[in-house]
């Protein structure tokens, strides 16, 4: 797909990987359409020239401001990149019952929601694109994040059933699975980071060649081993 002149809906757009989107987005030629929910994140994205609709979508208010601030405005291209981890890990602590609901709204309803409002307007563009960002966990969990894991694995799971409905027709249907990258997120993790910026360009590419998937970073090995031994892909990953 061709990106310049597209308007583009970014969700967790003032911060991490949706800000290197963002930007590199805009760079191409489209027209960004970003949401956050940090007064200060919202703020410096808005001095760097981004119209930001404040919502949090870790709740359905958060959807009702996002079409409020959309208005009748049509968009081409939806990315669904908002997410966030709840600690969620027995051996540590119990989990905290919000954190887990707000994790799973933001990670999964959100972005279903989102859809399911949008559609109309996606079907009448002559050709429109939805973005979904999960995760390689998507594919093979890891014991220390297992309700994010489960989030993601199921918006990987709905994007592949909204692909098939969609087939033939003007709607293109991209999941984006990044590694682990160097975000507020993951901060306090060790070990290898993909740059957002890499993570961006990485999907954007496969914005432009009409992927089904951007398998981004390390997780392209993952897929491979998965792609082999399910089972040996899910005993590496479970180790963390």
């Amino acid at each position: 797909m061709k990106l310049q002149g597209k308007t583009i809906l970014l969700t967790g757009g003032t911060d991490g990987i949706g800000l290197r989107l963002a930007r590199q987005l805009r760079d191409k030629g489209a027209s960004l359409i970003v949401t956050g929910r940090t007064p200060a994140r919202i703020e410096a994205a808005r001095a760097e020239g981004f119209e930001v609709i404040p919502a949090d979508l870790a709740g359905p208010a958060g959807i009702e401001a996002v079409l409020a601030g959309l208005g009748e405005r049509s968009i081409d291209i939806l990315v669904n990149n908002a997410g966030m981890g709840a600690d969620h890990d027995f051996r540590i602590a119990p989990p905290v019952a919000e954190d887990d609901e707000r994790t799973l709204w933001l990670n999964l309803h959100a972005p279903i929601r989102l859809i399911g409002a949008l559609m109309p307007t996606l079907r009448a563009r002559p050709e429109a694109m939805i973005v979904n960002v999960t995760s390689g966990l998507a594919i093979a969990p890891s014991a220390g994040a297992p309700l994010y894991c489960a989030t993601k694995a199921a918006l990987r799971s709905y994007t592949q059933g909204l692909r098939a409905q969609l087939k033939g027709t003007g709607i293109h249907v991209l999941e984006a699975l990044p590694p682990v990258v160097d975000t507020q997120m993951t901060a306090a993790m060790g070990g290898s980071k993909l740059t957002p910026e890499a993570c961006a360009r990485q999907i954007i590419a496969a914005m432009e060649g009409s992927k089904n998937e951007a398998n981004v970073g390390m997780v392209k090995f993952l897929r491979a081993v998965y792609s082999i031994s399910p089972a040996l892909a899910r005993s590496i990953m479970l180790r963390f």
